[in-house]
């Protein structure tokens, strides 16, 4: 191995040749700005000296003094990484926004708009009938934002949009950047000013939830990652309103990156409230501040039916029974409570003045507790287990890796028996820890099993009904990863591989069916019909012990079946008989935040 080290620097030391540089400067271009001139002050001042390598001149005095940062910064690197991006043809579109969801970075997305809103648009932006009943005489755009755009192709690979005389054809085909680019920075500027659909559009299903404005885009995660659909699909569904803890790890670097952040805001200027702690506490970390939303909410209560004589008894009385389970509710609060601050404004008191602090935590929040498998599995694990016990309405989100991917690949508990990792190099000799079954045994607990890859509407309903649900929530998202050892354009087909052979069975269990009469548990995939090996072949986490122990590794992927087929077995019987442990009824008024 060394001999042929020293054979390639021999081999480059001959392959080197002079390169003439003229002593001035010949070039007629110029560097483009590091932040656009169009950008915040901030985004500028700031945000563009670090992204120059020059933050080491910033003063103290240019940072915040209390450690916040500003949102929707992402949007003003404009990378250009990608050499080839995706290219829309409308003219075999099924307009099924897959595409959209399935992109790591929002860098695609569609829209719907009356015809009158493509007036001045420029000559290569594409638009095409909205095909619905719902939505009659509406134009649909798929725009791409080419700058922004990391050429992962996961969205040519999902799209099912094909041309019948040419199959190679797809709706979305990848195409070079570099001609594309000026045009389509234009188009895209254009696509951002288009009226942005009202959010009660969204009824559940993929296709309606990706005309939601994306409030976390262009973060810097790897491309193709398999974590950060769930995290663009998240903000979209409650973004105006949500509030995030999020445990270390690749989850925290590409949301909190500084000196730019995904995460962002909407024309109204509502967007998600995001912080990270540590690694060992985000669960307590996130629980505070549900005990902290919940805290104001009570306050803002208890002020609002002290100053009930001025503020008048109907105003108060709707603000109090009012309905928030809906987008149009949230939006029918949110107008209360405008008129709540403008007749505060009016009254002398100090509760006044109190009130118009917390009034607006009488809009609902919604509290996610965000992290990945060494977070939730391991080292936080105690944690999570003590918010679940506690069946306060809290949200989490588990992005599984199935391996510390942020630290080098280590080996978790999550890690699946036989695959090759660092602490398990000779594959992990134990199955992989099932979480979402603890999650179940205390009976109170909303648990879903998904992978947007395999089955995306599943996905969106397994967090429409985690958010809806009164008590504690937890999703445990397969996400794939370039840990395990393969084209990450390949990912959604690796998913569907996974559930297809029952290594990852997809479920909802929500303890509000049992007071139905009906088993908590729903399983949403079928019993497993491919051989397992069809799944771990295509992955070197997998294929690595076959190279190194031929013999161990057949034996490891023979008690992998059989565990895979006897865990599904477990859950499918569970899904005929299973009801909610003794004590664990579901919750039907929710937590402090439910009606007072």
């Amino acid at each position: 191995m060394v001999e042929r080290n020293f054979k390639a620097v021999d081999h480059t030391l001959q392959a080197l040749f002079d390169v003439p540089v003229p002593s001035q400067v010949t070039s007629q271009r110029n560097l483009a700005p590091v932040i656009p001139a169009e950008a915040p002050d901030f985004a500028k001042r700031v945000s563009g000296m670090i992204l120059a390598g020059k933050g080491d001149l910033l003063p103290v005095s240019a940072f915040p003094i209390d450690g916040t940062w500003p949102t929707g910064t992402t949007k003003w690197e404009k990378r250009n990484i990608a050499q080839f991006v995706p290219v829309w043809d409308p003219a075999i579109c099924i307009q099924c926004n897959k595409c959209v969801l399935v992109c790591p970075h929002a860098a695609i997305r569609a829209s719907i708009y009356e015809p009158e809103a493509l007036e001045g648009c420029p000559a290569t932006f594409k638009s095409m009938d909205f095909k619905s009943k719902e939505h009659l005489n509406k134009k649909y755009t798929i725009q791409v934002a080419v700058e922004d755009c990391t050429g992962c192709s996961v969205c040519v690979e999902v799209c099912p949009g094909i041309d019948k005389s040419n199959p190679r054809h797809r709706s979305l085909d990848m195409m070079p950047q570099l001609s594309l680019r000026d045009a389509e920075r234009e188009n895209f500027d254009f696509f951002l000013k288009l009226p942005q659909p009202d959010r009660s559009i969204a009824r559940g299903d993929t296709k309606m939830s990706q005309f939601l404005e994306p409030l976390f885009e262009f973060s810097g995660a790897c491309a193709g990652c398999g974590e950060t659909p769930y995290l663009k699909l998240l903000p979209q569904l409650y973004g105006d309103r949500l509030v995030i803890a999020n445990a270390t790890g690749c989850s925290s670097i590409y949301g909190g990156n500084l000196p730019t952040t995904p995460y962002t805001k909407n024309a109204e200027g509502r967007g998600p409230a995001w912080s990270n702690s540590l690694f060992e506490d985000n669960a307590e970390y996130g629980y505070g501040m549900r005990v902290a939303v919940d805290k104001h909410l009570q306050t803002g209560l208890e002020l609002l039916k002290i100053l009930a004589p001025q503020l008048g008894d109907v105003l108060v009385h709707e603000i109090l029974r009012a309905d928030q389970s809906t987008e149009a509710g949230i939006f029918a609060q949110r107008t209360r409570i405008s008129e709540l601050k403008a007749k505060l404004k009016s009254i002398d008191k100090n509760e006044a003045r109190r009130l118009e602090f917390f009034a607006d935590y009488l809009v609902h929040k919604s509290v996610w507790i965000v992290g990945g498998d060494g977070w939730a599995y391991d080292i936080g694990f105690g944690g999570l287990d003590h918010v679940m016990a506690q069946g306060r309405k809290v949200n989490i989100l588990v992005m599984d890796t199935e391996v510390y991917s942020n630290t080098g690949g280590q080996a978790s508990k999550a890690t699946p028996m036989g695959a090759s990792a660092k602490f398990a190099i000779a594959g992990k000799m134990t199955p992989k820890k099932d979480l979402g079954m603890m999650a179940m045994s205390y009976g109170n607990v909303f648990v879903a099993r998904i992978a947007y890859g395999a089955r995306d509407l599943q996905t969106v309903q397994a967090f429409a009904e985690a958010e809806s649900f009164p008590g504690t929530s937890i999703i445990i998202a397969y996400s794939h990863c370039i840990a395990h050892g393969y084209g990450m354009h390949l990912g959604l087909e690796q998913q569907k591989l996974a559930v297809d052979s029952g290594y990852w069975p997809l479920f909802r269990f929500d303890p509000r069916r049992a007071a139905q009469g009906l088993p908590a548990l729903k399983l949403d995939s079928q019993p497993p019909k491919i051989p397992l090996k069809q799944y771990l072949n295509n992955e070197i986490r997998f294929r690595m012990l076959e190279k190194t122990d031929p013999t161990h590794a057949a034996e490891m992927q023979t008690a992998v079946q059989k565990f895979v087929i006897e865990r599904y077995q477990l859950y499918e019987h569970l899904a005929k008989h299973q009801a909610p442990s003794a004590g664990g009824a579901a919750p039907t008024s929710g937590t402090k935040e439910s009606k007072p």
